[in-house]
């Protein structure tokens, strides 16, 4: 609610300066030819301070809208802030009150064999669930930094898409045929780290906000101008045409942190976009067109290279940034 005050007081107070400063000028200007057309022996005192008004209150109108934007991009920061805040502290105690439980129920309490693996089965998931947390953190971190040279391979995509889909599903628990992948061969130089965080992060989107028995459907395909175009499309509800630019942004989860029911920092998408542009691509989104859910495009240089290695393939050279 304090955020809520807070952004319609400069937002108020924008419009009502905005509103007098243009009634102002207004005002100004008739006043001026009202007062050259009766006196012209002082027409050009007039019209010389007409000329320096107007300028003038122009500028401050121009520092009003400019004060009114950053007043907003600042409350909406503090905001997507206070969202990361809570979401960080709900991912960090959830996992860690569960650990607690677990560790204590074995020390306390003789438990069966089958029981004790459960336990341990459900510790390494809150573990896992921690680990992918810093690891989106720390990612965020260094998205600063550019790749060096001696960081780049070669990396073949279709092996990529495949491991990432089996860590996604084991994550989860589903079944492997959960995501479904058609791919054809080809490469895009790149760090391999940075297309795992990509494809990972999608994918993983993909099956978590599907519905209650998640499908994913993951295709590759080069083209013949040297890009690779991947699809990851999801059976979930879609995201909203006005708010599919925002996603993309740090620290933004659709809808309010506390009353979410799926994990997640707001950074994997950030993620995503960023690494993306800095491999020279492009990422889009859009609704399927044969039932609900959404589809992420990625379009990255790359190239068929019909089985011969990479490094014989000058085409493949010449797509690359």
């Amino acid at each position: 609610m304090a955020i809520r005050r807070s952004l319609k007081l400069p937002i108020t107070l924008g419009v009502v300066m905005i509103v007098l400063l243009v009634a102002l000028t207004v005002g100004w200007i008739l006043l001026a030819v009202f007062g050259a057309m009766q006196d012209d022996d002082q027409a050009p005192l007039y019209w010389t301070l007409l000329t320096v008004g107007t300028t003038f209150l122009v500028l401050v109108l121009v520092g009003v809208i400019m004060y009114l934007a950053l007043s907003v991009k600042a409350v909406n920061l503090t905001r997507r802030q206070s969202n990361f805040i809570d979401s960080v502290t709900h991912e960090l105690k959830s996992p860690i009150a569960s650990l607690k439980l677990y560790l204590q129920t074995l020390n306390r309490r003789n438990v069966s064999d089958d029981e004790r693996a459960e336990f341990y089965r459900f510790m390494l998931d809150d573990v896992e669930r921690l680990d992918h947390l810093i690891n989106d953190m720390l990612e965020a971190g260094r998205l600063e930094r550019e790749a060096l040279e001696g960081e780049l391979e070669d990396v073949e995509m279709t092996g990529l898409l495949q491991q990432c889909a089996a860590e996604v599903c084991s994550r989860y628990r589903v079944e492997p045929d959960v995501v479904r992948l058609e791919a054809s061969e080809c490469y895009v130089r790149a760090r391999r780290l940075d297309l795992d965080m990509i494809f990972r992060n999608l994918i993983d989107n993909a099956v978590k906000y599907g519905n209650d028995r998640p499908q994913v459907e993951v295709t590759l395909q080069p083209r013949d101008d040297g890009r690779v175009v991947t699809r990851i499309a999801d059976n979930g509800h879609g995201i909203p045409h006005k708010l599919r630019r925002k996603i993309f942004g740090r620290f933004v989860r659709l809808g309010l942190e506390l009353e979410r029911k799926k994990p997640g920092t707001g950074l994997g998408l950030y993620i995503v976009r960023t690494l993306v542009r800095r491999l020279r691509g492009q990422i889009s989104v859009c609704d399927r067109e044969d039932g609900p859910g959404a589809v992420f495009t990625i379009e990255l240089p790359g190239v068929l290279t019909n089985g011969a290695p990479p490094e014989k393939t000058e085409a493949f050279k010449e797509a690359q940034p």
